[in-house]
């Protein structure tokens, strides 16, 4: 036997098998380093011959460095491309699909929304003088570029430096199409890189013909319609093949800006602006002067029409809301019976536009926007900012703002449901979470305050520090959605007062729930969706679910009651309701003033209410107790007219001497005159007919027999 041991008893094939295997294993590896050495040898000689030097050198140089700044530019566009991506995922060829009629909650036509695309026109049977007329001013080198047009950018970016004020875009149609089908017309460099992506998308798609087309069939033009062919049968009254020289100018004018230019508004504008189209023509070459001057002499004339005011910015989010539902039905050709009421939404846009137009200039702020929900969430107006022929975008429903210490109220109701009461006593003084340290209006601090005063007060360090010491973030954020807020909540040590950006109707949605007693506010705008035959394909009593309870009764009436203060003794003064109207609510201002709000309610209606710019730039050191509180009370003044009041859940009627003055007391000097809502039915006769039409829709149908033995 061997001893394993031992090696040098081995036998002697062994060791030499393993001398083998090392001798192996070393030449090998010094074989694979000399191939190795000869073949970088072979790349540096082969190399060599393409060595340049001098003048040749630094272009090469300059040449490698564009190569790998092209690479990183190549990954940064990708990059920046994704929201475009995104974008497009949409079935938006769908939307155009639908034909939808909506009507008011009484019934009445109140617009449409979508294209029939069997009922529109090809762009080969279109007028001559309206395609140029379009091209003429929207995109003369349409046919030229490939959706951006760099020679017309770099024209209007002169033009406009030697004005110093912008009068030229530089914007293609395919990029308008773009914004048009995917985004809003907010002011941003993130939308205009997302438009220029789709642009280049729509180019890579879609003909000429096609993007010319949907263009002209999906642009607003003023007056509720959308379309070129709409437009003409509502201006002119008839076809768009049977459109002249001088409508068609005029239907082109209308692109820039549909509500300034549009003819049943006014007239005159509307045939400048023809004019300036037709001188487009001239210079463009499409055609002469000799041709256009019949046009110049003989403008059109439009339809007599009354105006009748379209609540445009509710029925994009309805139509929205029809999309949302579609999958419950197959029609696409449908009538809409909507939440929408026409005096409350004219009192309101009348509200929004009556504050900017008097105090806009003094606080620095151009927009608002206003949402108005019954208790029951029905919406009965929507305002989604000062023009929509000026900027389709929905400052109510699509704008994310932050709310300030108008978020306090999640805050407070996570604090109320773990068994803190309005009279629980809190310290307010400065607090630090982590690096950061909330601070109070003009830098004041009140020591021990109860959670009622704080709130009236609108206190920073109370809600922060109650996130902090007791009820941690993820409550609040859960309470904030459960309330009805659908927009992301941010996971963030500043949300207590109001950093995780909202939208005005999530506001209103989650305050609604006061009112409610703590249910759910189920906000909705549509009643029920019909076929042309009558058909009911969706009720909303019928196909929805009921309200669920989100917050305890108790912590309900503590929020009422504490809320119901702020107008009175706290920072809304200027919202409290004539006529003794118990009021609550609370206001929200952001920091460097960027946005002011105002949330209030009553036993029978919510309101919310923002004003601040849509570039984000700060106000004139505007509070939510300023203009928002005072739009709010005059829509408010407004709807409460004429109907049955409803007291606040868990609250007391004001007594006498918290009643303010009444709708019929004179206005102060200057100041506009108060908004009278006309009376059509007494409420006792109002209540009489919903009996009635109640007692008929329980009643049993009338078989022929019943009728033949009656008669």
């Amino acid at each position: 036997m061997t001893d394993p041991d031992n090696p040098e008893k081995r036998p002697r094939k062994q060791r030499h098998l393993l001398l083998k295997i090392d001798s192996w294993i070393d030449s090998t590896i010094w074989n694979a380093g000399f191939r190795s050495a000869e073949i970088w040898e072979d790349i540096t000689i082969f190399f060599r011959r393409f060595r340049v030097r001098g003048w040749k050198r630094i272009v090469f140089e300059l040449g490698g460095e564009g190569l790998t700044l092209g690479a990183v530019a190549a990954v940064l566009m990708l990059a920046l491309a994704q929201p475009a991506f995104e974008a497009t995922k949409e079935d938006w060829r769908n939307r155009g699909d639908y034909a939808v009629t909506f009507l008011d909650r009484y019934g009445n036509v109140i617009g449409h929304r979508g294209v029939i695309h069997q009922n529109s026109v090809p762009i080969d049977e279109l007028p001559d003088a309206l395609i140029k007329s379009v091209l003429a001013t929207e995109d003369r080198r349409f046919f030229d570029h490939f959706g951006i047009d760099v020679i017309g950018l770099f024209r209007a970016v002169v033009t406009n430096a030697q004005a110093g004020e912008v009068v030229q875009g530089g914007s293609t149609l395919t990029q308008q199409l773009a914004k048009n089908l995917f985004l809003s017309n907010e002011r941003s460099i993130d939308r205009k890189i997302t438009e220029a992506f789709l642009a280049l998308w729509l180019e890579a798609t879609l003909s000429k013909k096609e993007i010319l087309s949907t263009y002209l069939d999906r642009a607003y033009m003023g007056g509720g319609t959308f379309g070129a062919a709409a437009a003409a049968q509502f201006y002119f009254g008839k076809s768009i093949t049977d459109v002249n020289l001088a409508e068609s100018a005029m239907l082109a004018g209308l692109f820039k800006a549909p509500a300034k230019y549009a003819p049943h508004v006014n007239l005159p504008a509307a045939r400048g602006r023809a004019n300036e189209v037709l001188t487009n023509l001239v210079q463009s070459g499409l055609m002469t002067e000799g041709q256009v001057i019949a046009a110049r002499r003989n403008p059109a004339t439009v339809v007599d029409r009354n105006q009748v005011e379209s609540p445009d910015f509710f029925l994009d989010w309805a139509f929205d809301e029809v999309m949302r539902l579609s999958t419950r039905f197959h029609q696409h050709s449908l009538v809409v019976r909507t939440t929408i009421d026409m005096g409350l939404q004219s009192a309101a846009e009348d509200s929004v536009e009556t504050s900017l137009r008097e105090y806009g200039e003094s606080y620095h702020a151009k927009q608002g926007a206003m949402v108005v929900l019954e208790n029951g969430g029905a919406v009965r107006a929507m305002v989604g900012g000062r023009d929509y022929g000026e900027s389709q975008f929905n400052r109510a429903t699509k704008a994310l703002r932050q709310p300030g210490s108008s978020f306090k109220v999640y805050t407070y109701s996570v604090a109320m449901e773990s068994g803190m009461t309005p009279d629980t006593i809190v310290v307010d003084a400065p607090i630090y979470w982590g690096n950061w340290s909330p601070h109070n209006y003009a830098n004041k601090y009140a020591g021990r305050v109860t959670i009622a005063t704080a709130i009236a007060q609108s206190i920073n360090t109370i809600p922060v520090r109650l996130a902090k010491e007791k009820l941690g973030i993820q409550p609040i954020r859960a309470m904030a959605k459960n309330l009805g807020v659908e927009s992301p909540v941010r996971d963030d040590v500043t949300i207590p007062i109001g950093t995780s950006e909202v939208t005005v109707l999530d506001q209103a949605t989650a305050y609604a729930v006061f009112p409610a007693g703590g249910y759910q506010s189920r906000r909705h705008g549509i009643t029920q969706v019909l076929d042309y035959g009558g058909d009911v394909l969706y009720d909303f009593d019928r196909d929805e679910p009921p309200a669920k309870r989100v917050l305890s009764e108790k912590a309900d009436t503590y929020m009422n009651q504490m809320l119901s203060r702020v107008p009175y003794v706290g920072t809304a003064r200027k919202a409290a309701l004539d006529n003794g109207i118990l009021t609550a609510g609370k206001t929200g201002t952001t920091q460097a003033y960027r946005d002011a709000w105002f949330i209030g309610y009553t036993g029978n209606y919510t309101a919310a209410v923002w004003f601040g710019n849509d570039d984000y730039t700060s106000t004139n050191k505007m509070t939510g107790g300023s203009l928002p509180a005072m739009t709010f009370k005059r829509a408010m003044d407004y709807a409460h007219q004429g109907i049955t009041l409803r007291q606040i859940p868990g609250t007391q009627p004001l007594p006498p001497d918290k009643t303010v003055k009444t709708v019929a007391a004179e206005p102060a000097e200057g100041s506009p005159p108060p908004l009278i809502r006309p009376r059509m039915l007494s409420v006792d006769s109002t209540r009489i007919l919903k009996e009635i039409g109640q007692a008929l829709k329980a009643a049993p149908p009338l078989t022929a027999q019943k009728v033949a033995s009656a008669n």
